[in-house]
């Protein structure tokens, strides 16, 4: 199984949240961000992973994939 460039994006966007302050959201400016960017904010809010269509703070849900996605990473980037 492999994933797809949507789930890529959906992963690079939720390691951009900081876990260590869940009051800290992001913002994805529509005239300054990709499209991609802004496709892949959209797409977490209608899977209730965020808040805002734009970005926003994390869901419980969405909190919780930005764990794992996190913890993905740094276990594939130790050396």
């Amino acid at each position: 199984m492999s994933l797809t460039s949507e789930e890529i994006d959906d992963i690079n966007l939720l390691v951009q949240y900081d876990l260590a302050n869940t009051q800290a959201g992001l913002k994805v400016h529509q005239r300054e961000a990709s499209a991609t960017t802004v496709e892949t904010a959209a797409r977490l809010y209608r899977r209730g992973l965020t808040t805002m269509d734009d970005g926003g703070y994390l869901t419980s849900l969405g909190l919780e994939a930005a764990e794992h996605a996190q913890a993905l990473m740094t276990i594939l980037r130790a050396k």
